[in-house]
C-alpha cells in the first residue's frame, strides 16, 4: 500500500499515516466510489456508442413531429450524467474526504 516513489523509512510520519485505520478505510471508500462512478460512466458511454453502432434506426427516430431525433436527448443525457457524477464526487470529496484527511494529518503529528 505504500507509494514506491517514497523510500521506506524516509519519513516516519508517512508510515504513521499509512498505518492509520482511518486512512485505510478512507482509501478503500474513495477507491470503491471511484470504481463505481467509473463503471457507471463506462456503461453509459459504451451503451450509447453501442446504440450508434448497432441500432442507428432507433437513434434516428424523430421525437414528435420535430426534426430532433431520439439520439440527441440520449447524447445530452450522457453528458449530463458525466457532469452529475463529477459533481457527486466533488461534493463527496469536499464534505467528507477533505475533513477525514485533515483529521488523519492532525493525528499523525501527535
Amino acid at each position: 500500500m505504500s507509494d514506491p516513489a517514497i523510500a521506506p523509512g524516509a519519513d516516519p510520519r508517512i508510515a504513521r499515516i499509512e498505518a492509520n485505520p482511518t486512512y485505510q478505510a478512507l482509501r478503500r471508500e474513495r477507491n470503491v466510489l471511484g470504481w463505481v462512478l467509473t463503471a457507471i460512466i463506462l456503461v453509459a458511454y459504451y451503451g450509447f456508442i453501442g446504440l450508434i453502432a448497432f441500432d442507428k434506426e432507433f437513434l434516428a427516430r424523430p421525437l414528435g413531429t420535430g426534426v430532433t431525433s431520439i439520439g440527441i436527448p440520449i447524447a445530452m443525457g450522457v453528458i449530463v450524467l458525466t457532469i452529475a457524477l463529477t459533481a457527486l464526487y466533488v461534493f463527496r470529496a469536499n464534505r467528507h474526504y477533505d475533513k477525514a484527511i485533515r483529521r488523519i494529518l492532525e493525528e499523525s503529528r501527535a
